[in-house]
């Protein structure tokens, strides 16, 4: 679960440690390029002293010190960083009005740093320095797109870029110092952004007056039915009785879906024909469990994407109804940005207390979980990891930070 997400993160980290050493190859180089430079320019002061013909001494020297510049390349990690073109004639700079010329190191070492490609870290040394703004954009441009291509809302993503800055603008770090920096940014925002979910089995034993009703809402296809199952087996394992209510009155075969998990769970499931009123379904749902002394009702609402305003006034009934304890969202974890949009929506219209991501064993982004708890400051209970009634998994933060690597 969440492997993708987990090993691009580990991978944009591990940068730091790559990026920095071939920095400090590269520094290498061009100190020992320096330093035979100095060099050269000593033994021609020498021969200058010992020699009549200074002239022709010179020239050949200098002749001499260009094709091993070249021959070289300033060593083979420099080779290429150079155009072709720009090695026919390597900068020259003029000896002190004489008819001579030396290679002009620091030219050299200029043409260097602008053909080589930006890395992720390049700033830094081997030693600290000053992280700087532009230092920053440098790399918060790869982390970004690596965040929204495993479906972290753009939100998120902002929050964990401006969590980072905070962290190292104006800071001194170092490469240890940096990655540490980054993973714990990306914890503290993921612990933020993620409430802390509650127990629903606790929380329906605390209610004094049963039943304790649950509101259910999502998009069709999301996995809202075989959830509502999956709970009420989950229920029973706690010994408590439930009943469902199918208010999905409008969809071909929902019914018949509910009912024959009723029958596999030995759970009443109260409907009405297709085209009935779905709050007088959940109201009905009610009455029986008072009568019957039962702990829980869930109730199964639509989910039409194509008359989503129809809808939401159908779900806003249903909630003035009914009244339910609880009202939760279900969405899949695969889709991303489109169960962010539905969260907010069905949030928005008529208010959601809790989330159940469905499909979470195939997910392997892991970005939707961060981008749905966000968007609605809710908590993320339960995710759905099969489609067996015991594949309910409770949700916990620790859990996955932990599954993030970070």
């Amino acid at each position: 679960m969440f492997g993708k997400l987990k090993d691009k993160l580990k991978s944009w980290v591990n940068k730091v440690s790559k990026d920095e050493e071939k920095e400090e190859e590269n520094q290498k180089t061009l100190e020992e390029t320096k330093e035979k430079s100095k060099k050269s320019e000593k033994t021609k002061k020498e021969k200058k002293k010992e020699s009549k013909n200074k002239q022709e001494i010179l020239e050949r020297e200098e002749t001499e010190t260009i094709s091993e510049l070249i021959e070289e390349d300033i060593d083979k990690k420099l080779k290429g960083e150079i155009q072709k073109e720009e090695y026919k004639e390597p900068p020259m700079k003029y000896n002190e009005g004489k008819s001579l010329y030396d290679p002009d190191i620091e030219k050299i070492e200029e043409i260097v740093k602008e053909k080589k490609k930006q890395s992720l870290f390049k700033k830094l040394t081997s030693g600290k320095r000053t992280f700087t703004e532009k230092d920053f954009e440098e790399y918060s441009e790869e982390l970004e797109m690596l965040l929204l291509e495993n479906n972290v809302a753009l939100e998120v993503v902002d929050k964990v870029l401006e969590y980072l800055k905070k962290d190292l603008i104006d800071q001194e770090v170092g490469k240890k110092e940096l990655e540490e920096k980054v993973k714990k940014a990306l914890k503290e925002v993921i612990e933020m952004v993620l409430v802390e979910p509650f127990d629903l089995i606790e929380k329906i034993k605390e209610k004094k007056e049963k039943p304790f009703v649950i509101l259910f809402c999502g998009i069709n296809g999301t996995g809202k039915t075989t959830t509502i199952a999956k709970l009420v087996n989950l229920f029973k394992k706690n010994k408590m009785n439930s009943v469902i209510a199918a208010g999905d009155t409008f969809r071909a075969a929902s019914i018949e879906q509910l009912k024959k998990h009723g029958d596999k769970l030995d759970t009443k499931v109260m409907s009405s024909d297709y085209g009935a009123d779905p709050a007088a379904v959940g109201f009905d749902a009610i009455k029986y469990a008072e009568k019957n002394k039962l702990d829980v009702v869930l109730i199964d609402t639509a989910g039409r994407m194509h008359t989503a305003k129809n809808l939401l006034r159908e779900m806003e009934k249903i909630k003035k109804v009914c009244k339910p304890d609880l009202t939760i969202f279900v969405g899949e974890s695969t889709t991303g940005n489109d169960s962010t949009d539905q969260v907010k929506a069905f949030d928005e219209e008529i208010g959601i207390d809790a989330i159940i991501l469905s499909k979470a064993d195939v997910d392997e982004k892991g970005g939707t979980a961060l981008s749905v708890g966000y968007t609605t400051n809710k908590p993320i209970i339960y995710l759905g990891t099969g489609q067996e009634y015991e594949k309910l998994e409770k949700f916990d933060k620790k859990n996955f930070i932990e599954k993030l690597g970070l």
